[in-house]
Parts: C-alpha cells; structure tokens; sequence
C-alpha cells in the first residue's frame, strides 16, 4: 500500500465520521436506548399467568446491549424489602416473541417466606439479563419490562 491509497483512505474515513453517521438511525449502537419511565396508577394488566412469582415493585432501570448474534436485556428492579431472589425478565408474549413491534417481559422475583427489613436501595436491588437473538430483535421496535408500580421501555 502505498503512501498516496493511505493518505486517502484517512482522509475518507475522518470525512465519513463528520457526516453524522453517529446519529444515525443505520447505526446499531443507537438502536435501542432508554425512554422515559411510565409509573403507573392503576392495575397492570398481566397477559402470562403462567408464572407464580409476584411482580417486583419497580424497575429501577432498562438497558439493552448489543452482542454478536442479538441483545443482552439488563433490568434492575426494586423490592419492596430486603431477600427477595430467583428474579427473571418473564416473557409476556407468547414464544417471546413480539406483538406489534413490542417485546414485552415482566420482572418477576420470589419473596422471603418471613418478613424482612427494608434496609437500603443498594442491599435490595435485583439485576436480571436475558439474551435476545438477531432474529427476534428484527421485528421488534419497542422492549418493555413491568413492574408492578412501573414500566421501563427502550425503543429504536
């Protein structure tokens, strides 16, 4: 290679950088990001009654991760006191697959069997990952996570 294909080749890279492809929607690092947390004040309509775990209180955060060959889906969720475990993201559509665009799951955890304390957010905090693969995340626009006092969503 040559001095003068080097040159040019920096000068089309460092060109192709300032156009703004950082930005853009082709990018997969900015396919999914965080939006804005939905609290809500009325039931949460549960479509899986499969699963006998209760909701967990809040999801604390949503953060979905590109990886060769799909997603990792990492939610933090509080309960309500401290010893809650066995937390999963439960698939909410049928097969986990999505439902007009939306991938739905909901943080699910099993209670102490005794009444705990409370404690501190840092000592109660769940954090659960799912993979999600390259061909699922094709059809999807919208990943939601539910709670039972919230709902975390990042969108394309």
């Amino acid at each position: 290679m040559t001095y003068r294909q080097t040159g040019l080749i920096l000068v089309l890279a460092f060109s192709l950088s300032a156009c703004g492809f950082g930005q853009s929607r082709l990018n997969p690092f900015n396919w999914f990001r965080s939006g804005p947390e939905v609290e809500t004040l009325q039931t949460v309509e549960i479509l899986n009654q499969t699963d006998a775990r209760p909701l967990v209180e809040q999801v604390t955060s949503l953060e979905v991760e590109r990886t060769p060959g799909g997603a990792i889906i990492r939610a933090s969720g509080l309960p309500p006191s401290q010893g809650w475990y066995d937390a999963e993201l439960v698939p909410e559509n049928r097969d986990a697959e999505p439902v007009g665009g939306i991938l739905s799951f909901t943080l699910r955890a099993v209670p102490p069997a005794d009444p705990r304390r409370v404690s501190t957010v840092q000592s109660r905090e769940l954090v659960v990952g799912r993979f999600v693969s390259e061909i699922t995340l094709a059809s999807t626009r919208e990943i939601r996570v539910i709670a039972s006092r919230n709902i975390r969503t990042s969108r394309r």
